[in-house]
């Protein structure tokens, strides 16, 4: 069990201190980046479905009612890792970059009789980006005379993270709520860089970035209604609340001249900016002998009511103030199975975990006025069972995801991750007897 302590403490103290690699995508230079998958191993097998799913051997964050289900004698640590490959296309032309990262670390326990407490670490969003243009200063340039070129250069990093620690209790059988409360933190930062190959000319940089401190809460509820002996059914609730994370956005604008080496910089500030959306989130799950569990999930993102800072420039003056519609709601529908012969089985086989899932996700970003990329994912993993004489509880999880990005007129993304998460089940709380 120290081993396993001292995993959690590195890998927490890793996942704190590293700035976020989760992504190489354009689209995280908006809003508060590209936001991250809250679903622990077991779920990203079924991509994502988590709303009706109460499980006694795993950690469910997504819904925090979940937790009343965990085992009274278990202890549940969980951690995962996930490295990814992704596709970027564009006018004919193709990129690849990868990417790993630590995705979560989370735990759960039973604390009294039908409560079941879990504390941890993820991430809720990633800002990871690098590409640049160039072009010439003139449409139509000649031979003998040519043309200046100019380069256009994009950056960005950072990303936000969470720790986390959530409640779920069951008053009476087949129903339970619970709650998160999460501390949020991160830096977010941009830069933009315009240069010209005519050393005259002044080069231009904004550098965007974005410090917060602020607070998530997540509220969860369940209830199963059992149809017979072999079926029954789950209705999974969620909330989040949307709030604004009161940040201090800071732009500055720096023109040099590369001859006089002079720089000029003029800052930026908006006060109390930033927000989370309101997310609803509703799921039904069905368990058959529980062998066999399919679950829907939806989830609604109040993204058209957040307003972001944003840099203009009107009749030559220049403001950086909160800016309203550019984003939209998102909708994410996801469909997922988990498949498994038998935990007691004597057969290694049969104690496996087969599961699949797909979704879609509607954009919720706009890009210069249109709307962002729709989202096609679809996923399968197994559950490992980890079988020896010290412990045959443990679980090891792995899943192969495959996401598109893609709309017309602007770069399509295609990402293939393999998550890996191995949740450890240690009996704590057991009487032992002796005669």
């Amino acid at each position: 069990m120290k081993k396993i302590i001292a995993a959690a403490l590195l890998a927490g103290l890793a996942a704190q201190a590293s700035a976020q690699s989760g992504t190489n995508s354009p689209y995280s230079q908006y809003g508060l980046g590209q936001l991250s998958s809250q679903a622990t191993g077991f779920n990203r097998g079924m991509n994502g479905v988590a709303y009706g799913f109460h499980e006694h051997n795993q950690v469910n964050y997504m819904n925090p009612a979940s937790y009343a289900a965990v085992d009274s004698l278990s202890f549940l640590f969980d951690a995962g890792i996930s490295l990814q490959l992704t596709n970027f296309e564009e006018n004919g032309r193709k990129v690849n970059a990868h990417n790993a990262d630590i995705e979560y670390v989370v735990a759960s326990f039973r604390a009294f009789k039908h409560v079941g407490v879990s504390f941890g670490i993820l991430p809720y969003s990633n800002v990871g980006y690098n590409f640049s243009n160039t072009k010439n200063v003139n449409a139509f340039p000649s031979t003998s005379s040519p043309s200046a070129t100019y380069s256009n250069i994009y950056s960005g990093s950072g990303g936000l993270h969470q720790v986390y620690l959530g409640a779920g209790w069951e008053p009476f059988k087949g129903f339970a709520f619970g709650a998160n409360i999460s501390y949020l933190w991160g830096t977010l930062n941009r830069s933009f860089k315009n240069t010209y190959s005519d050393s005259y000319v002044n080069t231009l940089s904004k550098n965007y970035t974005t410090q917060v401190k602020s607070y998530k809460l997540d509220l969860g509820l369940q209830y199963t209604y059992v149809l017979d002996r072999k079926n029954e059914l789950t209705l999974g609730l969620a909330y989040s609340l949307g709030h604004k994370l009161d940040a201090e956005p800071e732009c500055n604008v720096i023109s040099t001249n590369s001859q006089t080496s002079v720089s000029d910089t003029t800052r930026y500030v908006v006060s109390k900016a930033l927000e989370l959306p309101h997310t609803f989130g509703v799921g039904l799950m069905w368990n058959y002998k529980n062998n066999l569990k399919v679950g829907v999930d939806y989830q609604l993102q109040k993204w058209s009511k957040v307003a972001y800072p944003q840099l203009n420039t009107v009749g030559g003056t220049t403001s950086y103030s909160l800016v309203n519609g550019l984003f939209n709601d998102r909708r994410k529908l996801t469909l997922g199975g988990d498949y498994c012969k038998g935990e007691r089985y004597r057969g290694f086989f049969s104690r496996m975990h087969y599961r699949a899932g797909v979704g879609y996700a509607s954009p919720y970003l706009k890009v210069n006025g249109k709307d962002g990329p729709r989202e096609l994912s679809a996923s399968f993993g197994v559950g490992i069972p980890i079988v020896n004489g010290y412990n045959n509880r443990s679980l090891l999880n792995i899943s192969a995801e495959w996401v598109n990005q893609s709309v017309t007129g602007l770069v399509k993304e295609n990402m293939f991750r393999i998550n890996v998460g191995l949740t450890f089940n240690e009996r704590w709380f057991a009487k032992f007897k002796v005669e």
